[in-house]
C-alpha cells in the first residue's frame, strides 16, 4: 500500500508498505482522506520539541476512512461504516484522565508521531478512538474533523464566548480559520489578523466564508479595533500565532473584564507585563487539544451546515508529490491540504 513516510528533516517520500492486520480489539479503515496539520509540518521540519518523533515514520493523524475489517472483540463498528480516529490516546489511568481532563494526559500518545500514522491507504485502531461519521458529511470533509475539534474546544468549552461578542482571532492557520468558523458560527462579530504572507491565501480564505480580516503589516490593528468594537475593546481574543507576541497584543486589544484563550504553541517564552490584565481583571485562559464531546461537536456542526469544510480543504495536492503539499503550507500558500487516498 501506498504511505507518505518521513525519512529526516524535510524529507518525505513515497514509500510501499504492507496491508495492516487489525487485532482482536482493532478496527481495520481504508483511509480516504487526511489533512496536514500544522504539527505535522513542524515535525516535518524537524523543529524543537519534535525531535523525539523516530524515522522513518508514515506521518498524519487528521483522517478520514470506511472500517474495511474488524477484530473478533469489536462490536461497536460495522464493516462500511465511515468513521475518524480521535489520535491523540490517553491512558485512561492517570490523575487527569481520571478528573474528566483526558485532553491534558499525563501518557499520552498520538497517531502520526509515537506510532504510524494515516498518511496511507490503510491504518489500524483500537475502537475506542474511533467516531461515526454522519451520512450527510463526506469523508473529504470529515477529514478536517480533529483541527475542528481543537477549534470547538477553544470556544464552546474554554471561552466565555457568546451570540453578538466582538471576537478577534489572531493567526489565520488552520486553528486560527476553524475558531473564526466556530465563533461566527455562534453568532459572534469575528475579526481575523495576519500578516502580508496571508494574504495570498488565507485571508482572502476567510473574506470568502464571510469573515472580515485585516493584514497587520498594512493596517493598524489599534484602529481596527476601535471601529470594530466601538472603543471598548474585543470581549474575547484567541491567540492562535503560536508567536511569543501573540498573547501581548491579545491583552492589548481585548477589553478590561474581558478574555484571552490562548490555543497556539509559542516556540519561546512570552515576557508578558502582567498589571494591565490584573488591573483590567482579564481572564487569560488556554486551551490545547480537544475531547469525545468536542469531536461530536465538530462533526455536528458540519453535518448541519454551520461551518463549510468544502471552502477551507484544499485537495489539490497529490500523495504522489508530498514535499509540495508540506512546502506550500509553510509558506503560507494554502491553509488545510488534504491528500486523498481514495481510489
Amino acid at each position: 500500500m501506498k504511505a507518505i513516510v518521513q525519512t529526516g528533516p524535510e524529507s518525505v517520500e513515497l514509500q510501499n508498505r504492507d496491508r495492516p492486520t487489525p487485532a482482536d480489539d482493532e478496527v481495520l479503515v481504508r483511509v480516504h482522506s487526511a489533512g496536514l496539520c500544522g504539527s505535522d509540518a513542524h515535525a516535518y521540519r524537524y523543529e524543537g520539541g519534535y525531535e523525539w518523533v523516530p524515522m522513518p515514520r508514515i506521518m498524519g493523524h487528521e483522517y478520514a476512512g470506511v472500517v474495511e475489517a474488524v477484530g473478533d472483540d469489536v462490536e461497536e463498528f460495522s464493516v462500511g461504516e465511515k468513521v475518524v480516529e480521535e489520535p491523540i490516546h490517553d491512558c485512561g489511568t492517570c490523575f487527569q484522565c481520571r478528573n474528566g481532563q483526558p485532553n491534558v494526559c499525563q501518557n499520552f500518545s498520538i497517531t502520526g508521531m509515537h506510532r504510524d500514522g494515516a498518511y496511507t491507504e490503510y491504518v489500524t485502531v483500537e475502537d475506542q478512538h474511533l467516531h461515526s461519521v454522519p451520512a450527510d458529511v463526506p469523508l473529504e470533509h470529515a477529514a478536517i474533523t480533529e483541527p475542528t475539534s481543537i477549534a470547538a474546544r477553544a470556544v464552546l468549552t474554554q471561552s466565555m464566548t457568546t451570540p453578538g461578542h466582538n471576537v478577534l482571532v489572531e493567526g489565520p492557520g488552520p486553528i486560527g480559520v476553524l475558531t473564526a468558523c466556530v465563533a461566527d458560527s455562534m453568532g459572534a462579530n469575528v475579526l481575523v489578523s495576519g500578516l502580508e504572507r496571508d494574504t495570498v491565501y488565507r485571508l482572502p480564505l476567510l473574506e470568502d466564508l464571510g469573515i472580515e480580516t485585516v493584514n497587520l503589516e498594512e493596517s493598524d490593528l489599534e484602529a481596527h479595533t476601535e471601529s470594530f468594537t466601538d472603543g471598548v475593546g474585543f470581549d474575547v481574543v484567541f491567540d492562535t500565532t503560536g508567536h511569543r507576541s501573540g498573547v501581548e497584543t491579545a491583552v492589548e486589544h481585548v477589553r478590561k473584564g474581558g478574555q484571552v484563550v490562548v490555543v497556539g504553541l509559542p516556540a519561546e517564552p512570552s515576557e508578558l507585563y502582567m498589571t494591565p490584565p490584573v488591573r483590567g481583571e482579564i481572564d487569560i485562559n488556554t486551551s490545547y487539544g480537544s475531547t469525545w464531546r468536542n469531536f461530536e461537536q465538530a462533526l455536528r456542526l458540519m453535518d448541519n451546515g454551520a461551518i463549510q469544510p468544502g471552502v477551507i480543504v484544499d485537495s489539490s495536492y497529490s500523495v504522489d508529490d508530498p514535499t509540495a503539499a508540506f512546502e506550500a503550507f509553510l509558506s503560507s500558500e494554502t491553509c488545510k491540504p488534504v491528500f486523498s487516498f481514495a481510489e
